[in-house]
């Protein structure tokens, strides 16, 4: 994979987060706040825990930070896989986010 084609794929996922991050506010009772800076997203959840999703420009990685642990992504087959073989991203976020805000969320690719 080249930078660019790294690049164009992980934005796509970055935004993903934060359009489900306002779906996710309009549509239910969380507060589910994001803040983006260049290419880290941090969720904050009401309790104050937080999820921090940043890029690994030069392993072409995608690095997520839960209070469970620290995952790394690499895209595969079409979708962004954990590098250690335990699943796709959306699916560890969302279960990571219904873990710290304490009820079910729910992200997937826009």
């Amino acid at each position: 994979m080249t930078d660019p084609e790294f690049m164009s794929l992980a934005e796509s996922l970055l935004t993903s987060i934060e359009l489900a991050c306002d779906r996710i506010n309009d549509e239910s009772d969380a507060d589910v706040d994001n803040q983006r800076v260049g290419s880290m997203i941090t969720l904050t959840f009401a309790n104050r825990s937080q999820i921090i999703v940043n890029l690994q420009k030069p392993l072409h990685e995608v690095w997520l930070a839960a209070k469970s642990g620290g995952y790394h992504y690499r895209w595969h087959e079409g979708a962004w896989q954990d590098t250690k073989g335990a699943g796709e991203f959306f699916a560890a976020l969302s279960a990571n986010a219904s873990a710290q805000a304490g009820f079910p969320l729910t992200f997937s690719a826009a």
